[in-house]
């Protein structure tokens, strides 16, 4: 596998983003609403990356600076926020996932961020087993769902 630092805008990321959307529509009945644009993933403050095996795309993944939200939710200064972790059907079972994941934990580490955090849903088993088993722990919720019951939202400390 190659982990390729494409940004959210490139067709590759397009395709796989709108294809984890499916999987939001499939597991709750509507797309993903958060407000997402693709100068949210430029470095230094933002990466987007795609996964490729023999040059198909079949993994992406990114995060976005965030800094403490002052309406009570769960982000802090400092944090990321992980966005469109999604692996093909296909290629789904060989720690593609995982790997996308540490890579984005280093990448933000090495911008400055000190915690990662996401959200995502009770629908989503493999990705809160995944979270958990890298060390990810329940956080105040944060965004567009932190009123959903649904939702679950998650954070890691970075080292400093």
């Amino acid at each position: 596998m190659e982990i390729r630092t494409t940004g959210y805008g490139h067709p590759d990321a397009e395709k796989l983003s709108a294809e984890v959307q499916q999987e939001y529509v499939r597991r709750y009945g509507d797309v993903d609403v958060t407000v997402m644009h693709p100068d949210h993933f430029d470095p230094p403050t933002g990466l987007f990356v795609v996964a490729y095996l023999d040059d198909e795309p079949v993994a992406c993944g990114g995060w976005r600076a965030k800094e403490a939200d002052g309406d009570g939710g769960g982000l802090l200064d400092g944090d990321a926020e992980l966005k469109r972790m999604y692996v093909v059907p296909t290629a789904r079972g060989r720690g593609l996932a995982r790997a996308v994941l540490r890579h984005l934990e280093l990448t933000a580490e090495q911008a400055g961020r000190t915690r990662l955090v996401l959200e995502t849903g009770t629908e989503q088993p493999e990705a809160l087993a995944l979270y958990a088993s890298e060390g990810y722990v329940p956080i105040t919720k944060f965004g567009v769902y932190q009123d959903h019951p649904q939702s679950v939202c998650l954070g890691k400390g970075l080292p400093v």
